[in-house]
């Protein structure tokens, strides 16, 4: 009995840490999220659902929803980019025709050290309409016509911070991704070369299949990243134009800065659940993928 206690009494610090400063936060956030909790009124009343008809209903609900609705597209379409362009790389890197492979894999993971802050400071300078670096090298080779105003366009403000995450987070995914594609036998292609299988059926047939679990640590993630993200669109474009790239999360910060703290706990909680249903969603399908 003693062996099987003792484990719990080194693990017993951090266990308190985290009750204290994330489990119970997090229920006193579900609670939260069912009253009129703000900074104009020192009483907090129980609400029952009202705040979650708030950000379902007409006219204000609409920008909420808009929120989400970014969040989603943000979220997939990274998700996307980055496992596409990850698995490219990764296959390009492990292959043995690529010679100073470990170099381009240090330089590729590069942007996934840098702070997110940095990042999108630069960013925020080479995508400027005016002035930026990005514009300049266009209209220097005769491609003026292609000079976008990135983050002040409505059309091209949320593909710019997509495209910015992207390259940020692509070497991070790459190295997972290495490492499972280092984990297969190479038995398996030489068998698949003898038989006569080509290059592209081997990487059906052999690599996607084992890499199924690495793309699902990969895919969740990634998930669980564009979901929560934030910081990237608060400094490149503070949500604009005209909210076009806001968030749940810049929503969220947004209700806080108003003192409306309930209606903010009430986003938060309806992202949770986003997040639980789609990772479990995710998990499941992938699953059922590899099993096949």
């Amino acid at each position: 009995m003693k062996s099987r206690v003792y484990p719990f009494y080194f693990a017993s610090g951090a266990l308190l840490l985290y009750l204290l400063f994330s489990v119970l936060p997090s229920l006193m956030g579900f609670y939260y999220a069912f009253t009129d909790w703000n900074s104009y009124s020192s009483e907090v009343n129980f609400v029952g659902l009202q705040n979650f008809r708030l950000i379902f209903a007409s006219g204000v609900g609409q920008n909420y929803m808009h929120f989400v609705r970014n969040t989603i597209i943000f979220t997939v379409a990274t998700i996307l980019l980055k496992t596409v362009f990850a698995l490219a790389l990764a296959v390009l890197l492990t292959s043995g025709i690529h010679r100073l492979a470990y170099v381009h894999r240090v330089v590729m993971y590069l942007p996934a050290v840098l702070p997110m802050l940095v990042v999108s400071l630069v960013f925020k300078s080479i995508l400027n309409p005016a002035s930026g670096l990005l514009n300049e090298f266009l209209r220097s080779i005769g491609l003026g016509f292609m000079a976008q105003r990135w983050l002040v366009d409505v059309t091209w403000a949320m593909p710019s911070v997509i495209g910015v995450d992207t390259w940020r987070g692509v070497g991070y995914i790459m190295v997972i991704m290495i490492a499972g594609l280092q984990a297969i036998p190479k038995e398996y292609y030489e068998a698949a070369a003898i038989d006569g299988a080509s290059a592209f059926s081997s990487f059906r047939r052999i690599t996607l299949p084992l890499m199924m679990p690495v793309l699902t640590v990969t895919t969740v993630l990634n998930l669980l990243y564009g979901l929560r993200v934030f910081d990237i669109v608060f400094v490149l474009t503070n949500g604009g134009p005209g909210r076009a790239t806001d968030t749940v999360y810049t929503a969220i910060f947004d209700e806080f800065s108003k003192g409306r703290y309930g209606v903010a706990t009430t986003l938060s909680t309806l992202l949770f659940l986003i997040m639980i249903s789609l990772g479990y969603f995710v998990i499941r399908m992938m699953h059922r993928e590899s099993e096949e």
